[in-house]
């Protein structure tokens, strides 16, 4: 009798323990991803980034024409200069990091970023689109934004991408707001590390309860960024963020962030397209020059800083000011001074003999963007965040119940 009660408690626990474990299995399996969603009630856009990491080796203008954005567009992001003709066939190894503007619009009440969109090729899977994104997007979020989309061969599909505005603003200073996909081994302290933050920014930022993160979960970092707002320029309104830079005025000028101080600095491009008016009037100084001279009381610095632009004219205007100390006497020019600035990327940039394996998006129009926008199930969503809790939670008592079970 004794023999028969031991091996039936032994019979017990052993299937208790196949029970749980296949219970955990099942539950690890369908945990979907963390990601911030910030709600929205406004059509006004604002510029945001994506940390792309590459799945392979790819041409710049396949990621640019990936994410539906211009080799410029993604040059700038990530401070690479002099922009050239030849730039779009740099290959980019698989495994390097890749900073993609993006606009961030107001898509069905949260913040969403749909300009890329992806024509389906007959061995596509949605698990393999979303690889091809660098896990940006889960192969769910596509299937429910593009609801009654068959995912034939030749369909087109909007890739909805995730993206934060929270008014370009960080504790009262100007920023734009990075989605990065946090990876194995990483730590919400080792991310805050990284990216000179910390982690009580993080929590609060991301409305995280707790400082854990999973590895595929998307983070909203907050990258520090000049603004124009404070420039008086004529009618345009710039953000950049630190370790970028920006064209404007018809590529004619381009604006950094320097990352001392967070000030904007404006100068010549030096690109090869038609500019005028590069100087200030009445001035041999053209735009980003500043000419230092000593005085009794220390120096007086006159430089040359853009305005705007109306038109097809530049705008620019000199300024005087008077500092008890400064550097030797000189005249200089930002056009010829600028050096790169990308604190958090390596090297992103460099030529790989491998083949170049890549994703084909087709760009649509607004309109049909909308049509899928509208269709987008944002209580869906939500529900998936709620059972992912509710999983995590479950999965986080296996052991206890387990533990329960042998004692």
């Amino acid at each position: 009798m004794m023999r028969n009660n031991v091996q039936q408690q032994q019979e017990f626990k052993d299937s208790a323990l196949k029970m749980i474990s296949l219970c955990s299995l099942i539950i690890v399996g369908v945990v979907e991803t963390k990601s911030t969603i910030e709600p929205c009630n406004s059509s006004q856009a604002c510029p945001s980034l994506l940390s792309y990491l590459l799945p392979w080796d790819s041409m710049l203008s396949e990621i640019a024409t990936r994410f539906n954005v211009n080799v410029s567009d993604i040059m700038a992001a990530n401070s690479a200069f002099p922009i050239t003709a030849s730039c779009g066939n740099e290959i980019v190894r698989a495994g390097s990091t890749v900073k993609i503007p993006a606009t961030c619009q107001c898509v069905d009440g949260i913040r969403r970023s749909v300009s890329a969109v992806y024509r389906v090729k007959a061995s596509d899977t949605l698990e393999s689109i979303s690889e091809g994104y660098g896990a940006l997007v889960t192969a769910d979020q596509i299937r429910s934004f593009n609801k009654g989309v068959p995912l034939m061969d030749g369909d087109v599909v909007v890739i909805p991408l995730p993206c934060s505005c929270m008014k370009n603003q960080n504790n009262g200073e100007s920023a734009v707001y990075m989605s990065y996909v946090v990876q194995k081994g990483e730590t919400l302290g080792s991310v805050a590390a990284y990216f000179g933050t910390t982690v009580s920014d993080l929590e609060f930022v991301n409305g995280l309860g707790q400082p854990t993160v999973l590895p595929g979960d998307i983070l909203s970092i907050p990258i520090p960024a000049c603004s124009s707002a404070t420039l008086n320029w004529y009618n345009e309104n710039l953000i950049v963020p630190n370790g970028s830079y920006a064209l404007t005025a018809t590529n004619c000028i381009k604006c950094t962030c320097a990352p001392q101080g967070l000030k904007m600095q404006c100068f010549p491009s030096g690109m090869d397209v038609p500019c005028y008016n590069l100087r200030c009037k009445g001035s041999n100084l053209a735009i980003g020059d500043e000419h230092l001279e000593y005085s009794n009381a220390g120096c007086n610095v006159t430089q040359c800083v853009y305005r705007g632009h109306r038109g097809g004219k530049i705008l620019s205007s000199l300024i005087n000011s008077s500092y008890l100390q400064c550097p030797d006497n000189k005249s200089s020019s930002g056009a010829t001074c600028w050096q790169p600035s990308a604190p958090y990327l390596a090297d992103p940039f460099v030529l790989s003999p491998g083949p170049s394996p890549s994703l084909f998006p087709l760009p649509v129009s607004e309109a049909a963007l909308m049509t899928h926008a509208y269709n987008y199930d944002y209580d869906h969503e939500r529900r998936l965040h709620l059972f992912s809790l509710i999983c995590r939670m479950l999965h986080l008592l296996f052991p206890m119940l387990l533990l329960c079970f042998l004692i």
